[in-house]
């Protein structure tokens, strides 16, 4: 047994454990990191297929942005997980049968795609250009349509996302990007004109000595 496969077992162990300690971690913020940790390991497994773009894709988009920024949301909402996670346990059968029947589906439409025997042979020049330049051809040729979809999709849930901030509401306070703009400079500079000199204030009067004033 070569360095590689040892590689990939350890590696595929770590993932089984630290994904089912996503799901059974009593800790939201634990759970995130394990969830870190899920991602950057199977971004090794990646790195051991030679498929380096995918590696690096998942370590920065998801690693880098998506989970860094959930681990924030997390961290500052304080969320009450006691009462979240109320009949988890009941609840779990059910759940793994579910989980299993999408995996069992999932596996019968992918199992197609992991027939080596089929797989095209690359040629030198291909060899040379690299998986990211070959992959990059491989998008904008063959699947062109569905890129394009799925930006378009990207696009509609971020205006969404958008959307959903903006709302009014009436214990919040909002400037009006227009009315900015059309403030001019005496709007914001007022000049005032005072007197040169101010007048000195009058000298307070000392006690008596009998303690009148």
């Amino acid at each position: 047994m070569d360095i590689t496969t040892i590689l990939f077992y350890v590696f595929s162990g770590i993932l089984l454990v630290s994904s089912f300690r996503v799901i059974t971690a009593r800790s939201t913020v634990h759970a995130a990191l394990f969830l870190i940790l899920s991602f950057f390991t199977a971004s090794c497994i990646w790195m051991l297929l030679k498929a380096e773009f995918l590696a690096i894709a998942l370590v920065l988009v998801y690693i880098g942005a998506v989970m860094v920024l959930f681990l924030f949301v997390v961290m500052m909402l304080d969320l009450n997980t006691d009462s979240m996670r109320e009949g988890f346990w009941k609840h779990l059968p059910v759940a793994a049968v579910i989980g299993a029947l999408i995996a069992f589906e999932m596996g019968i439409v992918l199992m197609g795609g992991f027939q080596l025997s089929d797989a095209p042979v690359a040629t030198a020049a291909q060899l040379q250009q690299g998986n990211t330049k070959l992959l990059g051809i491989e998008i904008y040729t063959s699947y062109l349509y569905p890129l394009q979809i799925a930006a378009v999709l990207l696009l509609v849930a971020i205006v969404a996302a958008i959307a959903l901030t903006l709302r009014r509401r009436k214990d919040s306070r909002a400037m009006d990007a227009s009315e900015q703009v059309k403030v001019t400079k005496a709007d914001r500079l007022k000049i005032i004109k005072m007197a040169p000199t101010v007048a000195a204030p009058a000298p307070a009067t000392a006690p008596n000595e009998g303690g009148q004033a």
